[in-house]
């Protein structure tokens, strides 16, 4: 009993010791993108046509903090998936910590394509869809608060969504997930899908069928990636055994 708790403690030790990682990592880059923010800024509105406005000092300070925060989400999600990989590399075979560990840098990549994704293709759809619908019945002028929040709330979704295969892949190496649970609960995770995209798109049926569509397709490769990870998994288990046998047989 008292080997169980040690072991236990043993394990929320190093729990804590990569959550203080990740919380380090995510300062770091919190205060590196508070430095250039403005630089940030420059790039996010230089194709506005508008002057953005602020109504008082605290959204000056927002801003600086969404920008920044923007930046330490992006810079701190190698670091997380390390960190979780190193928590769980113990109880990894070889094999298993070398492909596990190949997909970190995945894992950064997609999220930039998906924050990409929302900003260039998904954004400019939106926004042009909301200005056509003032028409000429209203002044438009832009707060750079509900700005940059429109921005976060059109790419950090996507940034995440895309994700989607890498942490498919990685749950399924670790044996959490398999391809099978994946295509029963198929029906379920398209209504989920369905209604976000429904959520984050303007009220119109092309946005929401150009939106709907990539997630439905990133779900279908989750599955397909799933289940090539399933069998070189189950494959590298049978010789892993069949190794094994002859020594057991000593």
């Amino acid at each position: 009993m008292e080997d169980k708790e040690l072991h236990l403690v043993d394990h929320l030790e190093e729990l804590r010791k990569r959550l203080i990682f990740t919380v380090v990592a995510f300062i770091a880059f919190f205060v590196f993108g508070f430095i250039y923010v403005k630089d940030i800024y420059n790039w996010f509105v230089q194709d506005l046509d508008v002057k953005l406005i602020a109504l008082g000092p605290s959204d000056i300070v927002w801003i600086y903090f969404m920008l920044a925060t923007l930046v330490a989400i992006a810079g701190t999600i190698p670091v997380l998936a390390l960190q979780i990989w190193l928590f769980v590399k113990p109880a990894l075979r070889s094999n298993e910590r070398k492909v596990t560990l190949s997909y970190i840098p995945a894992l950064f990549i997609l999220f930039i394509v998906g924050l990409a994704f929302g900003y260039f293709i998904i954004m400019p759809m939106v926004l042009n869809f909301l200005m056509n619908l003032s028409g000429d019945m209203l002044v438009t002028n832009f707060t750079a608060d509900k700005y940059f929040r429109f921005v976060m709330n059109m790419t950090l979704p996507f940034g995440v969504l895309f994700e989607l295969p890498v942490v498919v892949m990685f749950l399924t190496s670790l044996g959490i997930i398999n391809p099978y649970v994946l295509s029963k609960i198929r029906k379920y995770a398209y209504f989920v899908l369905i209604v976000i995209a429904v959520i984050i798109t303007p009220p119109d049926f092309m946005s929401d069928f150009l939106v709907t569509l990539p997630l439905l397709l990133l779900y279908e490769i989750s599955i397909n990636l799933s289940k090539f990870v399933y069998r070189r998994k189950l494959k590298k288990e049978k010789e892993w055994e069949e190794n094994q046998d002859p020594i057991e047989m000593e």
